[in-house]
C-alpha cells in the first residue's frame, strides 16, 4: 500500500490552509469550545468541550495521519491575519461511511463572510486535481443553513438523508455528493 501524500498548504484571495499543527491547539480551543459551533456536529465531539479537547484532537489527527491514515487537515489562517487559526477542514477523500467524507468548522467571528465557502474551493480543486477523485460524499445537520450554503455554492448536489445523531438534537442529516465533471464545469471561466 502506498502512503498517502501529506496535507499541503493550499492557498486562496484570504486564506490560507495549511497543514493541522500542534501550534493550532490554542486557538482550536479558544474558538472551537462554542456552543454555536458544537450544536451543528455529530455527538462525536465531546460537549461540554474538555480543557484539553483542542490538544487532545490534535495530537489523535497528527497520530493518524503519521501511522498513515489518509486524511487530510488544513487549519484556515487569514492571509493578512496574524497566523491564528480560524478554523479546520478535515478530508478523509476514501472513508467508506455514509456521514461524508469532509467536514468543517469556522470560529464564529468569522461566519457570512464566504470564507468557507472560499477555503471549499481550494479543497475541491485539490481533490479533483492531485488526488484525482472521481466523487465524495459530503453531511450537514439539516437544520444547518449556513453549511447547506456552503455545499450548494461549492457544486455539491443534495441526494438525500441520513441518520446522524447532532448535539442539537436533530438526527437527520443531508447528504450531497460532490463530482469532479460539476466541479470542473463550475471551476470553468
Amino acid at each position: 500500500m502506498t502512503r498517502p501524500m501529506l496535507t499541503p498548504a493550499l492557498q486562496t484571495a484570504r486564506l490560507i490552509l495549511r497543514p493541522l499543527g500542534l501550534v493550532d491547539a490554542p486557538a482550536i480551543q479558544r474558538h472551537f469550545d462554542n456552543w454555536h459551533i458544537i450544536r451543528n456536529l455529530s455527538v462525536a465531539v465531546p460537549w461540554p468541550y474538555p480543557a484539553d479537547g483542542a490538544e487532545s484532537f490534535v495530537r489523535l489527527q497528527l497520530d493518524r495521519i503519521a501511522a498513515g491514515e489518509e486524511i487530510y487537515q488544513w487549519v484556515l489562517v487569514l492571509r493578512d491575519g496574524d497566523g491564528e487559526a480560524i478554523g479546520n477542514i478535515h478530508f478523509r477523500p476514501r472513508m467508506q461511511s455514509s456521514k461524508g467524507h469532509r467536514g468543517f468548522w469556522l470560529a464564529e467571528p468569522y461566519w457570512n463572510r464566504g470564507l468557507m465557502s472560499e477555503a471549499i474551493a481550494a479543497v475541491n480543486d485539490f481533490a479533483f486535481g492531485p488526488l484525482g477523485l472521481d466523487q465524495f460524499d459530503v453531511c450537514n445537520v439539516a437544520t444547518n443553513a449556513a453549511s447547506r450554503r456552503v455545499k450548494q455554492k461549492t457544486g455539491a448536489e443534495f441526494v438525500g438523508f441520513v441518520e446522524l445523531p447532532h448535539h442539537n438534537g436533530e438526527t437527520r442529516s443531508e447528504k450531497w455528493v460532490v463530482r469532479r465533471e460539476t466541479w470542473l464545469r463550475r471551476s470553468q471561466p
